[in-house]
This record gives structure tokens, C-alpha cells and sequence, in this order.
């Protein structure tokens, strides 16, 4: 389900407190229709859970939707915020929010819906017990028991099973969670808070999605289960439900996932949990939702004989029989969520039926509050049958229509709007207080579980066919043609008046002196006149030093200048503009595009980190290889050292020994082939005395299994709390001693992990100078492997430092230095056998 669409129509209906869009840019195909509507007369609803993005199995989720035609949701915990990206340098928040563009896709392509919690995803962790000491597990069970009592399933099915140490450990917390709220969703006594907007609600059944790794699922004798063919041929949609889950699961792009289809007959398994037995299928013993209307059977009766004798080649001839169908949804006075998603359906379903197509535009993409925007209404649809608009409302105003609508004669509407002074900026809901305790802080209740924010701005078109009446949110959108891909339709965005940027995030006070940063205020509109501050520090630890002022690009830059006065050794700052009318901004402004998503907008607090330390460091220039993309060569650019990019020309053997260091970018191994040809070169250069960092990669797959001087094996060992003990083996160690001194305090306030993917196995050459542990965990000492190799250095080192240096993590820092500075004369100890 896609929240922008890729086409022109979007209809959004709110829906106690969700909302769901549906494309229409076309007329649909009348097997399109005809699906929707054994969609309408359906009741049957499931809801699926796990942790992550992608952990969905999408061949269930494509049959449940498109098969059996039940209404599918899918609660993923988190966002992802904690994987790695196949496809950028965005993580962390920015990866999040590709994911959950990502994951709307997916359902987009399968037909589910999508929901979250407030879940943070800190990265890999080994058993339930750790991930619940990082999350507030009675805050998730009560995300969970809401989502269940909002979207009320029959039954729920998780990825995961509750058995610790199986698996990821966030995934066996998703089991358990769905499981405790199973048991408790339907207990008035529970989380009564939530009730003011849900009724208590018990699902029939939880069941576990059985798989076993490396082979089909073999069922056991003393547990229930039931099977459904996922490789099925659906008629209707011209495809298997095999191909729809590839489709979908292709969606998850920033993971690598895209997926083939299998031909041919699959079978998908779900063992019973807890909950009522079965005897023929998961759904026994659970009726018709219709059955509880008054005239719910009618209702029922009137979608049979719509099917019977559906015209498929010319749907609007059906537009009668569906205008009946509205007409006694309509009468239904019942407040229930299903039955608004059918009223909703059913208007969709005839919108279809007559082709209908609506577009509302603006003249550009991102506009800030008290601005200006013109804005164009466009309608159409090619029936004989007239609609009569009567009105379209937004931002407060209402513009008259009063016009008929058919015979493909589109209407439109021009309009100049104003965005109120105190209109919210389009900032994702999730992100508008800074996270506490691993999870995001969401105040609103209502808002728990929304996939996304609504549209920035909507308007209301209301309208009536044969005297029924009809009322449509439509987006306001940002349209162009593209040369290379035509059509392009992007969400309008509200941004603020200014925005305020910090050169760098991380701001290094070495041995006393003094540095500066550049913060640059940027207007949308008119220039405002106003000053810099700057939180916890005083006039005493900085000073502006210059202001330029671009009025070409509407933009203040200012120097900062910042004395290492006494202080702490990290502190993180808050930097703000002041406007002369007394108005604060303090937020700056990130964009994300890739092309498979909408285009998305944030808005980070303009801050930076402050880190006082002593070190050695000289100003060599080092050539860094990209991998998969991190953002290690802007913390080494603020360090003082010089970054050269070794890629496209700038790369081979003829060019490596101008660099004393050269660093290899994380999962370069695993999708850089450029480097992959030119690992003999690279072992040349070390050879001859060059100094080689290579950061971690995963063990599959590798373009190249040879990329260190002396055979090691890499597995998929990682230490997951970033607070577990670590030993010095070799105390005396180069890269523990110079240029600086590491001890054990440095070790402490490390980020979300330890490393991840570390060798298992190495050849005898290699020192390890570390030995990390987790928690009832086997030691292991392949964090940091270092060697002479020639005249040269080589180290490879699983240690996350594309989270860690961005992070400034002062300890860290220094390691990360001193594998640099072992460039130059081979130094006594490195060649040490242990």
C-alpha cells in the first residue's frame, strides 16, 4: 500500500486513525474490479508480526490477501533503523525511513497494510532477554495489544518462534510480545487507557509461520498446523502468488533483496500456538462478519448477484448494482472499523468502475508556513454516467464547482492557497521528540502503529452520482514530466522558514587548540534578520568570527570559532537562529531520494558533538576505497587528515603508493568489484610498506575471498552489546600504544554494538590484540587482526566503526587513529608472532 502513489489518483480514507491509499491513475481492468470486490464481500482478517522489515514472509501475505481475500496486516516492531544499506550511506534514522517506504511497497505489491511500533532497532541481538533490557517491553506489548485491538484480526500469525537463541533476538521478542498479547488484548483490565478510542479485542487463534532453516518444514504429530499453496496461479491478476512475493520482497532494495520467483507449487505452513483447535482450516469456527449486521445478509446477497453477473468488459453497466451496495452500507449504523473500510471500499470500487481519475497539484514541492502555493484541481472520468461535483474544501476555503463530470470532458480548478502561519512542518511523526530508551516517543495514541504521517495537505472534493453522495481526500502532490521517465509524482512537503546546518557532526578539540565549524541559516521566502546561538556553551568557548550573507541563494553563513575551554569529554550542542521577531529555529532540513520510493524529508535538531581529547595525528593524505557506503572519511576530514576517494580513475596500482594508509569502506569486498580485481595490487602496496585498513564485510557474498595478505576466514560472529567486557591480549601491541595509549575507559560508551562478521578463522601471521565477549557467550579474538606483511601493515577489523566514528565515540577515535599512524617505518612488535 503507497502512501503518495506512483500514479495521479490517490483517494485517502481516514480510517479510525489510519489510512490507506489507493492509485487509480487509470481506469482498472475489469478482473481488477471483479477482485475488489470478492475483497468487499470478505470479512476474514489476520494479522502477521515480526521485528524488521523484510522479516515478512510475502508468499503468506500475497495468498492470505489474493487467495482466501482477507484483509492482511503486517506489525513490524521497528524500522529497521539499525540494518545496514546495500544501496547508500544513509543509517540509522535515514535507513529507517527508507524501510518503511520500502516495506509500503511490499504491500503496495501483495495488498496488505502496514503497521509499526515505537521499537528503536539497536542492531543484532542474541536472545530476548538482552533485546528486552534494551527495549521497554510493557510499552511494546502495549503497542501491540493496540494494534490488535485497532485493526481486530480473527487470527495472528507470527514469523518467529519463542525459542531463545534460534534466532535474532528481536525476532524471538516478537513472538513472545504477540503471544502475551494475544492472551491479553481482550481484557478490559488492561492498558483501559486505550479504550477512550478501541474496544477490547480477542483474536480466535496465534500461530507460528513454521519454517526450518535450510529445508521445507516437516510437521509433527503433536502439533496442529495447516498448509496453503503459495505457488498458485490467480487468474484474475495473470500471475502466481509466488510472483507477487518476489515482487514484493524486491522491494526491500536498501537490504539486497531482491527475489526470483519459484515456478511451480509451494506449500506455506502455520503451526497452532494457542487458542481454539481446528478441524479444515485456521478460520473454523469463525463467521461472517456480515452476520452481525441487520442487513448485513442482504449486503451479502446484493455482492453475490454483483459477481454472477459482473460485466467485465464494460464495468460501468455494473455501477447500478454497486450504487445499491453503497446505498445499504450506508444505512448501517454500526461505528465499526470493518464496516467504514467497506463503506470506503465500495466508493472505491465504483470510482473504478467509471474510470475515475483526480489529480490535485501544486506548483512546487516543499513550501514553509505563511507561504504562498497555487494549486490545480483535475477530475475526469470517461463514462456516460454524470457526476455532479458540487464543492472542493481545503486549507479552510471552499471553491464552488457545480458542474457535471462525464463523457471523458475533464474539470478543473485553479486555486492560490496560504498556508497558515502555524501549519506543522512535514515532519515524520516519529521523529518529532528525540528517542528515549530505544524507542521513539510517540505522545499521541492515536498515532501508534501509522505506517507515515498523513498528506501535508489535503483537500475534501465531495460529489454525487445518482443522488449518492461521495466525499474524497486528495493529496496535494508535486507533479512533473521527467525527460527520461515522464510522469513524476512527488508528496508536497510543509518545510521550515529557515533552516540551520552544522558543517560537521562531529567538532574534535585536540591538545588544547582551538576549531571552528560553519553553520549555514537558509531561507525559503524573504531573508530575516536575527543571531546564532548556541546551547551549554559560553561566550568564553565560542565567538563568531564572520558572517556572509548570500542573497543569491538566500543563506547566512557564519565561522564559529570554539576554545577548548574545560569541560567534559564529549558534549553534544544545540545551534539556533533567532529571528528579530523572537521565533527559534533550530531544525535542519535532509532529503533522501532514490528513485523506488517517494522522495522524504526531515528535519534533524541542528546540533553537533563536541570531543576534547589529546592526540597524535599527523596530516597524511589517505585514499579511502567506497564500499557500501558509510560516513568514516567526514569524521577523518574533521580529524585533520586529507581523504582522497580511490575509485573510477583514481584507482589502481600506479596511484595506491602515494598514500601512506589506504581504508577500505565497509562490505567493500562484497560489492565493489573494481577492488576485487585489484587485490594483488593492493597486497603489492602493502608489501612495499603501505599501511591497509579493511573494514568489515559479510561472509556472503564475497567478489573476492582473497583480500588479506595471509589466508583468514570470515564468519558470522559478532558481539552485540556494545558494554561487553574487553580484554588487551597484547598489552604491549603497536596499535594498542602508539601514537596514543589505549586503555580500558576506552572501551566504554561504544555505540549500539561491537563489531559484527568477524574472521573465525586465520593464519598464524595474524595478531589479535583484543578479545571480546558477550554476555553467556564464547570469547572470541577476531574483532582486530593486525600483520607485517613486506615493508607494510595490513589490518582487518569486523569493528563497527561506520557507527562508531560518526558517532564520535572518543575511544574509538583513538584506536581508529592508531591503526592509521602504524603507516610509515615498520614498527617494532607489529611482526611479533603471538
Amino acid at each position: 500500500m503507497n502512501l503518495f502513489g506512483q500514479s495521479g489518483l490517490v483517494l485517502i480514507f481516514y480510517l479510525t486513525g489510519m489510512w490507506l491509499a489507493s492509485p487509480l491513475a487509470f481506469a482498472q481492468s475489469g478482473s481488477d474490479i471483479y477482485h475488489k470486490l470478492l475483497k468487499l464481500k470478505e470479512t476474514k482478517r489476520v494479522l502477521y508480526v515480526a521485528a524488521h522489515p523484510d522479516d515478512e514472509n510475502t508468499r503468506l501475505i500475497a495468498y492470505l490477501s489474493n487467495a482466501a481475500h482477507a484483509e492482511v496486516g503486517y506489525l513490524s516492531l521497528t524500522r529497521g533503523d539499525g540494518g545496514q544499506n546495500l544501496i547508500g550511506k544513509e543509517l540509522g534514522i535515514q535507513l529507517g525511513m527508507i524501510r518503511t517506504q520500502e516495506l509500503l511497497k511490499a504491500r503496495e505489491t501483495d495488498g496488505g497494510r502496514q503497521f509499526f511500533s515505537r521499537a528503536i532497532d539497536f542492531g543484532y541481538s542474541k536472545n530476548p532477554d538482552e533485546t528486552l533490557n534494551n527495549w521497554d517491553g510493557e510499552k511494546l506489548l502495549s503497542d501491540v495489544i493496540w494494534v490488535i485491538r485497532k485493526f481486530q484480526p480473527d487470527i495472528i500469525v507470527t514469523r518467529f518462534n519463542t525459542t531463545p537463541g534460534t534466532t535474532h533476538g528481536h525476532h524471538t521478542t516478537s513472538a513472545i510480545l504477540a503471544g502475551e498479547a494475544f492472551e491479553k488484548s481482550g481484557d478490559a483490565a488492561v492498558f483501559p487507557e486505550q479504550l477512550k478510542w478501541v474496544d477490547p479485542w480477542s483474536a480466535k487463534r496465534i500461530f507460528w509461520n513454521a519454517y526450518s532453516w535450510g529445508g521445507q518444514y516437516e510437521p509433527k504429530r503433536d502439533k496442529q498446523y495447516h498448509q496453503f499453496p503459495v505457488g498458485a496461479f490467480n487468474s484474475l491478476l495473470g500471475t502466481t502468488y509466488s510472483q507477487i512475493a518476489a515482487d514484493s520482497r524486491t522491494m526491500h532494495k536498501s537490504q539486497g533483496f531482491g527475489a526470483t520467483a519459484s515456478i511451480g507449487e509451494s506449500q506455506d505452513f502455520i503451526e497452532l500456538v494457542a487458542g481454539d483447535t481446528f478441524d479444515d482450516s485456521p478460520f473454523d469456527g469463525i463467521s461472517s462478519r456480515w452476520k452481525d449486521l441487520e442487513v448485513g445478509p442482504d449486503i451479502q446477497r446484493q455482492i453475490d448477484q454483483v459477481l454472477a453477473s459482473f460485466d467485465f468488459v464494460v464495468p460501468e453497466k455494473n455501477l447500478s448494482d454497486l450504487l445499491a451496495i453503497k446505498s445499504a452500507l450506508n444505512q448501517v449504523q454500526e461505528d465499526l472499523p470493518w464496516v467504514n473500510e467497506k463503506q470506503q471500499l465500495i466508493d472505491e470500487i465504483i470510482l473504478d468502475a467509471i474510470g475515475w481519475k483526480s489529480l490535485f497539484v501544486s506548483n512546487k514541492e516543499l513550501s514553509y508556513p505563511s507561504s504562498q502555493i497555487s494549486g490545480r484541481l483535475l477530475v475526469n472520468q470517461p463514462s456516460g454516467k454524470p457526476v455532479r461535483l458540487e464543492d472542493f474544501e481545503v486549507l479552510g476555503d471552499s471553491f464552488e464547482l457545480d458542474k457535471i463530470l462525464s463523457e471523458n470532458r475533464p474539470v478543473e480548478l485553479e486555486m492560490e492557497l496560504t498556508i497558515p502561519d502555524t501549519y506543522p512542518i512535514s515532519q515524520p511523526y516519529w521523529l518529532e521528540e528525540m528517542p528515549e530508551n530505544n524507542l521513539y516517543v510517540v505522545r499521541e495514541q492515536t498515532r501508534i502503529g501509522k505506517p507515515f504521517n498523513d498528506p501535508a495537505i489535503s483537500g475534501t472534493l465531495h460529489f454525487s452520482i445518482d443522488q449518492q453522495s461521495f466525499q474524497i481526500s486528495i493529496p496535494l502532490q508535486y507533479r512533473y514530466n521527467d525527460q527520461v521517465n515522464g510522469e513524476i509524482i512527488q508528496p508536497f512537503t510543509v518545510v521550515p522558514r529557515a533552516s540551520v546546518e552544522v558543517d560537521q557532526d562531529n567538532v574534535f578539540l585536540l591538545n588544547g587548540e582551538a576549531s571552528f565549524i560553519e553553520v549555514s541559516v537558509t531561507f525559503d521566502g524573504a531573508m530575516m534578520e536575527g543571531t546564532i546561538g548556541i546551547d551549554g556553551l559560553s561566550p568564553e568557548e565560542f565567538r563568531i568570527e564572520d558572517k556572509l550573507v548570500d542573497e543569491a541563494n538566500a543563506k547566512y553563513y557564519y565561522k564559529v570559532v570554539l576554545t577548548n575551554a574545560n569541560g567534559q569529554e564529549k558534549s553534544t550542542h544545540r545551534v539556533y537562529f533567532e529571528s528579530e521577531d523572537g521565533k527559534v529555529y533550530d531544525r535542519g532540513r535532509n532529503r533522501i531520494l532514490y528513485s523506488h520510493i517517494p522522495n522524504q524529508t526531515y528535519f534533524p535538531r541542528a546540533q553537533f558533538n563536541l570531543i576534547r581529547m589529546d592526540m597524535d595525528i599527523s596530516k597524511q593524505t589517505i585514499g579511502y576505497i567506497p564500499g557500501a557506503g558509510d560516513d568514516v572519511p567526514a569524521v577523518l576530514r574533521n580529524l585533520g587528515y586529507t581523504v582522497e576517494l580511490l575509485e573510477n580513475d583514481n584507482f589502481g596500482a600506479s596511484l595506491f603508493s602515494k598514500y601512506p594508509t589506504i581504508i577500505v569502506g565497509i562490505r567493500a569486498f562484497n560489492v565493489n568489484q573494481q577492488l576485487a580485481n585489484n587485490t594483488t595490487a593492493l597486497m603489492d602496496y602493502v608489501r612495499n610498506g603501505g599501511n591497509l585498513i579493511v573494514q568489515y564485510n559479510t561472509s556472503s557474498p564475497l567478489l573476492s575471498r582473497d583480500f588479506g595478505p595471509y589466508p583468514l576466514e570470515l564468519s558470522r560472529d559478532r558481539i552485540a552489546v556494545e558494554s561487553s567486557p574487553v580484554k588487551l591480549m597484547l598489552e604491549e601491541h603497536p596499535v594498542l600504544n602508539y601514537p596514543n595509549h589505549i586503555a580500558q575507559e576506552d572501551f566504554s560508551g561504544w555505540v549500539q554494538e561491537r563489531g559484527l562478521y568477524f574472521p573465525g578463522s586465520w593464519d598464524d601471521q595474524y595478531q589479535a590484540p583484543l578479545l571480546m565477549q558477550d554476555p553467556n557467550e564464547q570469547p572470541t579474538r577476531g574483532a582486530l587482526l593486525v600483520t607485517a606483511y613486506g615493508k607494510g601493515t595490513f589490518t582487518y577489523s569486523g569493528i563497527s566503526w561506520f557507527r562508531l566514528l560518526p558517532a564520535g565515540v572518543p575511544g574509538a577515535v583513538k584506536l581508529f587513529v592508531n591503526l592509521i599512524e602504524q603507516a610509515g617505518e615498520k614498527r617494532e612488535g607489529v611482526s611479533t608472532l603471538e
